[in-house]
């Protein structure tokens, strides 16, 4: 008999699992039916994430204090939350405020928006998507207020565009298991966006993204993240990253801000805050699985972080993303003019949902 096959581990990705930590939830899809000269101004929305994808036609992206960006058949713009942002068919062509604009709604989460003077066609998709997971805090704290994908290869845009005809699809029909689907299309389209912007080297020496693919910090963040519980020490991590306590310590601190066990503290109770607000674990449970010997020592540790007890947090459910200005008037979906910026999205048009 011949001798089992071994295969070789695969390579550490820390960029790629802190990517797949990423959750999305409550997406409303819109195609755009647009024809020249049409212009539509999307208001500061906190907590929500813009994905713009072009599918026909063209259009323009404005962002204050950024040029005007001209997105092409096959473009994909992100957005982050709280950045107003301009799409129109021409750089000085006017624009009509989104909620002054009528739409079809097909469904809770799939609208039809038809807009503009009936000249040239242009087609987009825009999904509006709220990211749920404590990775997403530092993801977004580290966005461009806007990044724009435009040279995907052959092969990536075949998949853009089917993916979005999927997300049409099951938009625009009622379907068991249709809600699961539309949110792990939109996974995969926000995380192939976002490994594009990494691609393009659009990242800074220092921060959060820089320390995941650093070769010694990456590797301790990796092991963190995948097990929280577990009872990290500096010196542990030391050796997980391949240095000497002090060498990690400040090579730890350089990248990321903080110390590493600063870091580990937090990471533990936004993962517990995920846990008691999307569940109905008991508190020792969550205080175990991440990290905490007793209760006590979690709940005050919880109390310092974030103000309240940790029972205190259970999920309520989503308010329903805005459709007009009375939407949700005080809501965290609010649109309210005066969020400060983070990031933003370019404009979208539609996919045939043929």
């Amino acid at each position: 008999m011949s001798e089992p096959r071994e295969f070789p581990s695969p390579r550490p990705d820390p960029v790629g699992e802190a990517l797949h930590l990423l959750r999305l939830d409550g997406a409303l899809y819109c195609r755009s039916e647009l024809t020249a000269p049409w212009g539509i101004d999307l208001p500061a929305i906190d907590d929500l994430l813009f994905l713009h994808v072009v599918t026909s036609g063209q259009g323009w992206l404005h962002v204050d204090g950024e040029p005007p960006r001209l997105l092409d058949h096959g473009t994909v713009a992100l957005v982050a939350p709280g950045v107003p942002h301009l799409l129109t068919s021409e750089p000085h062509t006017p624009a009509t405020p989104l909620f002054d604009i009528p739409v079809e709604t097909l469904s809770d989460r799939y609208e039809v928006l038809r807009h503009g003077g009936g000249g040239a066609p242009a087609l987009a998709t825009c999904a509006v998507l709220r990211l749920d997971h404590t990775a997403t805090q530092r993801l977004l704290a580290e966005l461009p207020r806007s990044f724009v994908v435009d040279s995907w290869a052959g092969d990536d845009l075949g998949w853009v565009h089917s993916t979005m005809r999927l997300i049409a699809r099951e938009a625009s029909t009622e379907r068991p298991g249709g809600e699961a689907v539309l949110t792990r299309l939109a996974d995969v389209l926000a995380v192939q966006v976002l490994r594009a912007w990494l691609d393009a080297g659009s990242t800074q020496a220092t921060g959060w993204l820089a320390a995941l693919r650093d070769e010694h910090v990456g590797r301790a963040l990796a092991a963190v993240h995948r097990s929280p519980g577990d009872p990290w020490t500096l010196a542990r991590l030391a050796a997980t990253a391949h240095l000497s306590r002090s060498s990690f310590a400040a090579r730890f601190t350089a990248l990321v801000g903080e110390p590493a066990m600063q870091y580990v503290a937090w990471w533990r109770l936004r993962l517990a805050h995920d846990r008691l607000t999307s569940g109905d674990e008991p508190v020792g449970t969550v205080a175990h699985a991440v990290g905490y010997a007793s209760e006590a020592a979690f709940s005050r540790a919880f109390r310092r972080e974030f103000g309240v007890a940790p029972g205190a947090v259970r999920r309520r459910t989503p308010p329903p993303l805005p459709r007009s200005p009375e939407a949700t008037p005080s809501g965290p979906l609010s649109a309210s003019p005066s969020a400060p910026p983070a990031a933003e999205i370019g404009p979208s048009v539609g996919i045939p949902t043929g």
